[in-house]
């Protein structure tokens, strides 16, 4: 049974590994054996200097490309693979988790929880038209499973998602768009990216009400990892986390169902902020995110490990087209991982 001082968690997305030769999106070129050849190399020599316990990775199509990976870097020994629905049929979470850690047997989430229904006739505000959102599931679907980061319980639940990107949804196929093509031709771009952020939000709540089944009234230890495709203000991430203070000094705090960002952390151990992991016209955003649960948040009373830092491995986004990360084998997103050590809190 492990018995962890110190351990460390990172997100990673995989930008479409798949296997050579094999389809991926519908206007994307198979990989060549020659460029999947570079990503195995950039990839492997990342994972090596990652070296987290825990991995969670988006834009997986085929387990066996990971798992070639790892093989040609020596790390097939390291880690268990979790990545069962990867079948190259469509891209999927997945995790690498340090071998003796894995507790259970992993689950991906496709359905919407029972407990989410998006329907309001706004009784508080007569002006606001009535609203309802029929959807029923995630695009890319959750994993998760259990850790056994000390001998002692509980186990830790890690939850691995990857929600709606900001890119607008392609509309122009659409039945009601073909029947009137005139009237919606120069707002697609406004209706795709509508529907995208309702998607989005819809997964963010989906996937918030997943959390609060495990932490609300329990001890559950959590952390998500992600590309979340939004900011650390934003929405997404207010509805993900709970909006919990970020207390200081001598004072103690912590929510039942709160979750902590690691950049909100990392930014009161620094004096400044370079947290970016994408590039989109210029503009570096804050999309892949590590978030925990208030036993691994500094000024809990049910601090179980104490925050011990956050790096970002982005200097490969210098390139920021899709070409320059084919030709190289680079990642289109960077790497975010975050350190703790165990450090219990009195009260705990």
């Amino acid at each position: 049974m492990p018995d962890l001082t110190r351990f460390s968690v990172a997100t990673a997305n995989l930008f479409n590994l798949q296997l050579p030769g094999r389809r991926m999106h519908r206007f994307s070129k198979p990989w060549t054996e020659e460029e999947f050849a570079r990503k195995s190399t950039w990839l492997g020599l990342t994972l090596r200097e990652l070296d987290a316990d825990i991995v969670g990775v988006q834009e997986l199509w085929h387990a066996d490309a990971l798992a070639e990976v790892l093989r040609r870097n020596g790390l097939e020994e390291t880690y268990d693979l979790l990545a069962t629905p990867a079948d190259g049929t469509r891209i999927v979470c997945g995790a690498l988790v340090r071998k003796g850690l894995l507790r259970g047997q992993p689950e991906w989430v496709t359905r919407f929880p029972d407990g989410l229904h998006l329907e309001s006739t706004s009784p508080e505000d007569p002006q606001a038209p009535d609203i309802k959102v029929a959807l029923g599931g995630f695009s890319r679907p959750v994993l998760t499973f259990e850790v056994a980061l000390r001998e002692a319980p509980p186990l830790t639940r890690v939850y691995v998602a990857h929600l709606k990107s900001k890119l607008p949804a392609e509309v122009h196929e659409e039945a009601w768009y073909e029947a009137d093509p005139d009237r919606f031709r120069n707002h697609r771009t406004a209706i795709g990216a509508a529907l995208s952020t309702i998607r989005r939000t819809a997964e963010a709540a989906a996937l918030r009400v997943l959390l609060t089944e495990a932490t609300k009234g329990t001890v559950t230890p959590v952390i998500v990892l992600g590309d979340l495709n939004d900011g650390q203000l934003s929405n997404t991430l207010n509805i993900l986390t709970e909006q919990p203070r970020y207390l200081v000094g001598d004072s103690r705090g912590g929510g039942d169902i709160a979750l902590y960002s690691g950049q909100t952390l990392q930014e009161y151990r620094d004096t400044r902020d370079v947290y970016y992991t994408h590039v989109h016209n210029d503009m570096r955003e804050s999309l892949d995110h590590v978030l925990v649960s208030e036993q691994f948040y500094d000024n809990s009373h049910r601090r179980l490990w104490l925050f011990d830092g956050l790096v970002i491995y982005n200097d490969h986004l210098n390139d920021t087209t899709s070409a320059d990360h084919k030709r190289k084998g680079t990642g289109d997103h960077g790497l975010v991982k975050v350190r703790f050590r165990w450090r219990p809190a009195r009260q705990a």
